[in-house]
């Protein structure tokens, strides 16, 4: 029998059994946490900066922990939260369908309940992979749920130490700013967050901007119809922007990388059990080290349909062993060099992902200096060398920033800070960036801030104790039959 329920009734009567199940697991869930004010105004307990995937989880998980004085911060305007609906250029996740992540375990959160109840079981049965639009929407669904508390259009520009708590400082899109106070802060900012995109050099400082764009940016894909396209990068990434400039009706798409094939493993798929992602970060640097420089070396393919969607085009050829050394431009061509000769373009896209770099983020700047690197506190065997796990920030075992000198003034503000972004990965495995990480990472995170607040209070919760007088024994009669 066909179902008469629209999707927005079941969705609705979805939402309010998650508030049900919720209610059923509430057992100590309960604010416990002390309030604290600064001058007349409110301490938030948590901020988190990003009202992407991570963010969003991070406070439901604080929620779960008993922590509710949180709130979310986000520099977009409401719907450009993440990369789903502005840079990200797939049809579908990578992710298996069956990937948990903002549900931390309740079967009713769950992608799988939201996709049954929009569209049905069998739909749900017959999907390959969930799409991009439908894992916003499915955000979107989650975030208004559970009443998750985001603050659009405030950029954090500032960051500061003031007798014990953060000094944040926010800018709206006309300028205006604002200062809150909190006592920690997750920093939730997505793939980037530790750094900046990457644009080669010898690009950058050769090329007007107006004839190349990262993956990243905003392209506008029909003023390049009919034009010659050169891309590149051996990622996914760079495999979803070639065959979104052939879908718009490029004249020719060439996809150039410096490998000599296409990378072809996977380490997602492997990272993707229990043991890995929940106690990787307990591994001796060593392991861990070993374990990242072979994920790293790998790199993430490009899935096989994404692959097939560019190769489906007459128009599109990939070069490997073809790195790019130079660029120049020849009138309104674009001329790049490369060990097989000259290449002619009228644009590029590039997709040769991020550096990780602090003093490059707003709201890393200000301690950036200050912040543990693994190159700082490890040293690597001879010939397993990498500069670029070696610039990752090292992190404490609950995501906190580390101090590269103990007696540094703005260590307490460190331990202050905890690292939820692409960027932890050589210290916490997948995590906070990761759809395959969250929820592990989510569990990790939420129950180290949570350590954290209630044993720095940990007298005052003592002295509350020590008040506590509710009587549960209150008759010494017999009872009255």
């Amino acid at each position: 029998m066909t179902s008469t329920v629209s999707p927005v009734d079941a969705l609705t009567a979805l939402s309010e059994r998650v508030r049900e199940d919720l209610a059923k697991i509430r057992y100590a869930t309960g604010n416990w946490s002390l309030t604290q004010e600064r001058d007349g105004k409110a301490v938030l307990d948590v901020a988190i900066i990003g009202a992407g995937q991570g963010g969003i989880t991070s406070c439901f998980g604080l929620r779960r922990q008993g922590v509710t004085n949180v709130e979310v911060f986000e520099k977009a305007s409401k719907g450009g939260e993440g990369p789903w609906m502005t840079f990200a250029r797939m049809i579908t996740l990578r992710t298996p369908k069956h990937v948990t992540g903002p549900d931390l375990g309740i079967p009713s959160l769950t992608p799988q309940s939201w996709f049954e109840a929009r569209y049905s079981a069998q739909a749900w049965e017959d999907l390959d992979k969930i799409s991009r639009h439908d894992w916003q929407a499915y955000l979107d669904w989650v975030r208004q749920t559970l009443d998750i508390p985001v603050v659009n259009d405030q950029e954090l520009v500032h960051v500061g130490w003031d007798e014990g708590l953060l000094r944040l400082t926010f800018r709206n899109a006309a300028g205006q700013e604002t200062v809150r106070l909190a006592r920690r802060m997750v920093l939730a900012t997505g793939i980037d967050g530790g750094g900046t995109w990457h644009v080669p050099s010898f690009i950058s400082e050769t090329l007007p901007k107006s004839v190349y764009a990262h993956t990243h940016e905003d392209i506008d894909f029909e003023a390049l119809k009919g034009k010659r396209i050169g891309v590149l990068g051996a990622g996914a990434s760079a495999f979803d922007n070639a065959a979104t400039a052939l879908e718009k009706g490029a004249g020719r798409v060439d996809l150039c990388l410096r490998r000599a094939k296409i990378p072809a493993i996977n380490p997602y798929r492997w990272m993707e059990n229990a043991g890995f992602l929940a106690h990787f970060s307990e591994l001796p640097d060593l392991t861990r080290w070993r374990f990242m420089r072979q994920i790293y070396s790998l790199n993430q393919p490009p899935p096989q349909d994404t692959f097939w969607r560019c190769r489906r085009h007459e128009n599109f050829a990939f070069h490997p062993g073809m790195p790019w050394t130079a660029t120049r431009m020849d009138g309104d061509e674009v001329v790049v060099t490369t060990p097989q000769g000259e290449m002619r373009f009228d644009f590029l896209i590039i997709g040769t992902g991020f550096t990780i770099d602090l003093s490059q983020r707003p709201e890393t700047r200000d301690f950036a200096s200050s912040v543990m690197l693994w190159r700082d506190h490890f040293t690597p065997p001879a010939g397993e060398e990498s500069e670029l796990l070696g610039s990752h920030p090292y992190l404490g075992a609950r995501f906190q920033f580390l101090p590269k000198d103990a007696s540094d003034p703005k260590a307490p503000m460190l331990a202050a800070i905890y690292n939820f972004t692409f960027g932890a990965m050589p210290s916490m495995g997948l995590s906070g960036a990761s759809i395959s990480g969250m929820r592990f990472g989510v569990e990790k995170l939420a129950r180290g801030i949570a350590r954290d607040l209630f044993v720095e209070d940990g007298e005052k919760h003592l002295a509350s104790l020590l008040a506590y007088d509710t009587e549960e024994l209150v008759s010494l009669d017999p009872p009255v039959l």
